[in-house]
């Protein structure tokens, strides 16, 4: 599908910009999503079509306006093509994900690390899921393991919502708790020494919340799944780098815990990944 979207847009755009079409769009349920190096209304219109005429269940085309930013991790949307909505519902491994594109951050791209660290989860486990968002992690834990509960906590009522018909969708009820609030507050009130596991998936804010996932955590410990951004050249080691600065973040806080397992879940950027290290912490 790349191939083919670089073969139609070469005659709207350079070189140069054609290289930076490359895995320029996400499809998100029956929308999808383009990011493109210019913002020309004939480039964007090619782009859709091209889209269009390859999945046939897409409905809308979205052109990205401006980049993923906020504490709510939002993006301005703007309609090419197709029906004119901006809410659809996402489907992964046998789970149903209601979602409005322009108001929830989601990310398909997280899929298969969504159904993994659902089976890294143990049967009758505590889970703790400090940046929840719709409740994707959650709802594929609560689908797929056999936890005890998993809180769901994330500070858009928005997210909330979403989160509350996806649990709907989803049957599970009596598994996935969702908290409206920031996790600090929520944890150091409710949730101190609860969880036998703890996810972190907003890397933005992941060495400030540090101190409050562990205070989550069981006294007799737990895991942590700890994801950031790391910087790498072809020369680098990103594991290392990444083992490193986890390693030092655990350490200025005296605790205990094994080696991080470093998992690198996708690229960001030109020499940029996000990683997630899943940490047991004694």
């Amino acid at each position: 599908m790349r191939k083919r979207l670089r073969k139609n847009l070469s005659a709207v755009l350079s070189s140069e910009e054609l290289g930076k079409v490359y895995n320029s769009f996400d499809i998100v349920g029956d929308i999808a999503i383009i990011r493109l190096p210019s913002a020309s209304s004939v480039v964007a219109q090619t782009a859709a079509d091209a889209i269009m005429s390859r999945h046939k269940d897409v409905k809308t085309v979205l052109l990205q306006a401006s980049p993923v930013s906020g504490d709510l991790r939002l993006r301005r949307l703007t309609h090419i093509t197709g029906q004119n909505k901006t809410r659809t519902v996402h489907r992964e491994f046998g789970c149903s994900f209601s979602v409005d594109v322009t108001k929830c951050y989601f990310s398909p791209r997280l899929s298969h690390e969504r159904m993994r660290i659902a089976t890294r989860v143990e049967p009758d486990e505590t889970v703790v899921n400090m940046f929840a968002g719709v409740g994707c992690f959650s709802i594929m834990i609560a689908k797929h393991a056999k936890p005890r509960k998993v809180f769901s906590i994330d500070v858009s009522p928005v997210a909330i919502q979403f989160m509350q018909e996806n649990i709907q969708l989803n049957r599970v009820y009596s598994k996935v708790i969702p908290l409206l609030g920031d996790s600090k507050e929520l944890i150091h009130n409710r949730l101190q020494r609860v969880a036998d596991r703890v996810l972190m998936p907003l890397p933005e804010k992941t060495i400030e919340y540090l101190p409050c996932a562990l205070s989550a955590l069981k006294a007799s410990g737990g895991w942590i799944h700890y994801y950031d951004f790391e910087h790498a050249k072809k020369t680098e080691s990103l594991v290392d780098k990444a083992k490193s600065k986890v390693a030092e973040a655990l350490r200025v806080l005296g605790i205990n815990f094994g080696a991080p397992l470093i998992h690198v879940v996708r690229s960001t950027g030109p020499n940029w990944f996000q990683f997630v290290a899943d940490v047991y912490v004694m």
